[in-house]
């Protein structure tokens, strides 16, 4: 696959735009820390909301979705569609608190609702285990599915596409900060989704497909379902049953953390009040699961018209690496059916979407490296100059382990079960930790331990052809890091309670879990209603979900079934509308 002199073009055109916020924003990135991981907290809630978007649209994403439906028909993707319930629960129950601490990085969290040797310990521990350990194996994904992508459309081996990919990163992130991440997120967001909606036209067109109409006719009906057949619960539990009832909320994965985390904690604290905290988060879960999965779900459903077994691939495109071959790889060889110049944009598109999510990975991860841990612990006197020099190395040492680790990953939907396993079992806490005042540090770094040998044990075993169903790792997982935790918690000292106190006065938290505490600090009532964000988070989740799915029946030609979503997506809109004044009020 040879790309013309226009598609080289339009692509160095994209990267030359995406470059100038970098440029731009350096000498305001390099005046402090606090410009350069949080934008000096003065980011607006669309440019929150978009960035958020951005930064979750990568090119393993579309290969991810590819990978599901090859596997398990449009329904598979209950196992990232179950996150909603994840997000929306952050947009109205978490989104102000985190605003209110007024951190330079949600690690600092944990000297403030913690005490002593502990909570330093655990915000020490978590500045590794998640800036090094778990955001390289995020980024090593990441890179995965662009060497993939890079194989097929350029014929690069992976080494060249790893060492390209490296020095473009590395100059941007360690360039710009994150308000560069910011702005630029908005403009490649634009490009990447124009190049989705490309790809998705141009693969109707195919003639094994015969547009949306052929598409229909010739794709099985369960392929096509959006829920999965439940007269066979080999497949339900797997991907609708445990997502929804025991994934969405146990589960730690970046993006879709259970109470906020990582770079969605990042925008919201660099977001310029809690309102726009809130309002930008808002908008990131309602385009990240109603806006943008269609155009991928298209081409992987066209795919498997085209390309209906993985060795069709290889044998239609011989140059692609064997190693490679997988069903992920499906999403790149229908790309290769684009024109001249359109390939070039949806090159662009992707390439834009990689630099937006990795570039947002390594200024987090360096925000906990150099935040949270060397300033914390090692270096706590230097200037603010000194910590955005050593911001700008660490991103690029980052980057570097992160290509060395993208060797040993086989697909993007094995890389996402790793991910989950990782962080299975944590979730409850960090959405407890908020609102029951019993979580104490030594239960988080036995969450974060446990969850992580059992993680890398099953790992190992895998490799070693010792394997079970993935649902059934996660449960177990779950159940067992839980219990540690929760045992945890109880036979370890208590949190100071003067600590307690100085954090509740920060966040009020709402809730019988701090009555205790709420006694002892007099008449400082919360500053929020559970009941409307309760009402708040069910209104946003059959809203966007009702979004999905009439999409779909719009797409897919079910015209009744537009109907009824559409009316229950308007319906639960104009309610969730009229109930946000009353959240605002709060902000």
């Amino acid at each position: 696959m040879q790309l013309t002199p226009l598609d080289w073009s339009i692509i160095v055109g994209v990267l030359a735009v995406s470059f100038a916020p970098a440029v731009y924003m350096a000498r305001r990135a390099g005046v402090s820390t606090t410009e350069f991981f949080t934008s000096g907290r003065a980011a607006p809630w669309w440019l929150v909301g978009v960035s958020m978007v951005a930064t979750t649209f990568s090119t393993d994403t579309p290969n991810l979705v590819t990978n599901l439906v090859r596997e398990g028909g449009v329904a598979a993707n209950w196992v990232w569609w179950a996150f909603l319930l994840t997000g929306m629960a952050t947009v109205f129950f978490y989104a102000k608190l985190w605003r209110r601490l007024g951190v330079v990085t949600d690690l600092e969290f944990y000297e403030l609702r913690y005490s002593g040797a502990p909570a330093k310990w655990v915000r020490g521990f978590r500045a590794i285990y998640l800036g090094l350990l778990f955001n390289v194996l995020i980024m090593a994904a990441v890179n995965l599915a662009a060497a993939k992508i890079a194989n097929v459309l350029l014929g690069w081996p992976m080494w060249q596409t790893l060492m390209v990919c490296s020095v473009l990163n590395i100059g941007f992130a360690a360039t710009s900060g994150l308000w560069g991440v910011l702005v630029t997120d908005l403009l490649q967001f634009g490009v990447a989704m124009s190049g989705s909606l490309a790809a998705a036209y141009y693969a109707l067109q195919r003639p094994e497909v015969g547009g949306l109409d052929g598409l229909v006719a010739r794709i099985p009906q369960g392929t096509l379902a959006m829920l999965p057949d439940f007269g066979d619960w080999s497949v339900a539990v797997p991907i609708f049953i445990v997502p929804l009832t025991v994934q969405w909320w146990s589960a730690w994965y970046p993006g879709s953390e259970p109470g906020g985390g990582s770079y969605i904690a990042q925008r919201m604290l660099a977001a310029r009040s809690e309102r726009d905290a809130m309002a930008g988060t808002l908008f990131f879960n309602a385009a990240h699961y109603a806006l943008r999965p269609w155009p991928w779900l298209i081409v992987a459903l066209c795919s498997m018209l085209v390309f209906p077994e993985v060795a069709d691939i290889g044998r239609a495109l011989p140059h692609v690496d064997a190693g490679l071959l997988g069903n992920d790889m499906a999403y790149p060889a229908m790309l290769t059916f684009l024109p001249a110049g359109l390939l070039g944009l949806v090159v662009a598109g992707l390439l834009s979407a990689y630099v937006s999510t990795i570039s947002t990975h390594l200024n987090w991860g360096t925000s906990y490296l150099v935040q949270d841990f060397y300033r914390r612990f090692l270096r706590a006197d230097r200037t603010e100059a000194h910590y955005v020099m050593m911001g700008r190395l660490v991103t690029a040492g980052l980057m570097i382990v992160a290509a060395l680790v993208t060797l040993v990953l086989e697909s993007a939907r094995g890389s996402f079960n790793l991910l989950l396993s990782i962080g299975a079992g944590t979730g409850l806490l960090y959405l407890l930790r908020w609102f029951w005042w019993r979580i104490n540090a030594w239960s988080e770094i036995a969450a974060m331990a446990s969850s992580f040998v059992l993680a890398v044990t099953l790992f190992v075993l895998e490799r070693q052809g010792v394997a079970w169903p993935s649902h059934l790792t996660l449960i177990a997982t779950v159940a067992i890091t839980t219990a540690i935790w929760v045992v945890v918690a109880y036979s370890t000292r208590q949190t100071d309670p003067e600590t307690l106190r100085s954090f509740y006065r920060l966040a009020r938290p709402a809730g019988p879990g701090w009555a205790a505490v709420r006694a002892e600090c007099g008449d400082l009532a919360p500053v929020d209603g559970l009941n409307n964000a309760f009402l708040g988070w069910a209104l946003g989740c059959v809203a966007v979900y009702s979004a999905l799915f009439g999409t779909g029946h719009v797409l897919l030609g079910n015209n009744s079934g537009a109907v009824v979503a559409g009316v229950i997506c308007i319906g639960s809109t104009i309610l969730l509308w009229r109930l946000l004044p009353r959240l605002w009020a709060t902000s």
